[in-house]
């Protein structure tokens, strides 16, 4: 399976839809966000995407009730904290935001095989014990906005500059 991965698009709609239309184009089959969505409109970005979509709230998203029910009438997996994806028999995949300590560490101590987050808009990809830590870097605030594309059955992954012109 291939997931493609973003975080911190702080409500930028037109770089998260590039940001997707990347990932499509070079194979995901699924989609996780990983907080400050940034609102409704780039939920719709994700909607429109066509996979399945996988999304945590941020420090910055101010509405997120909103933004969970906005998610929940379109089939999208939204939670506050913590989502969990299972890959097939190949364990599971958690997502979260970064901002909590403590769900970092529940997270990696709760045996899921990839841990993939966002928050400090730095990417990350390195083995903490036996999970898999993942951070695509930002769509927002940050000079080279990047996604990420994991593939699960080699493990690998790729970072992938989004760019503004294309």
């Amino acid at each position: 399976m291939k997931v493609g991965i973003v975080s911190d698009s702080h409500g930028q709609r037109l770089r998260l839809q590039r940001a997707l239309e990347t990932l499509c184009r070079r194979g995901a089959d699924t989609i996780v966000h990983c907080g400050d969505v940034g609102g409704c409109s780039c939920m719709d970005e994700l909607i429109a995407c066509g996979k399945p979509v996988y999304a945590v709230a941020g420090n910055t998203d101010l509405d997120m009730s909103e933004l969970q029910r906005h998610a929940q009438a379109h089939g999208i997996t939204f939670d506050l904290d913590m989502v969990t994806i299972s890959l097939n028999g190949q364990g599971l995949l958690a997502v979260t935001h970064g901002n909590q300590p403590w769900l970092l560490q529940k997270g990696i101590s709760g045996h899921v095989a990839y841990l993939c987050h966002g928050h400090t808009h730095r990417q990350r990809n390195e083995m903490v014990g036996s999970t898999h830590v993942i951070n695509p870097g930002a769509l927002d605030r940050t000079l080279v906005p990047t996604v990420a594309l994991l593939d699960t059955d080699s493990g690998a992954v790729e970072f992938l500059a989004v760019r503004d012109d294309e």
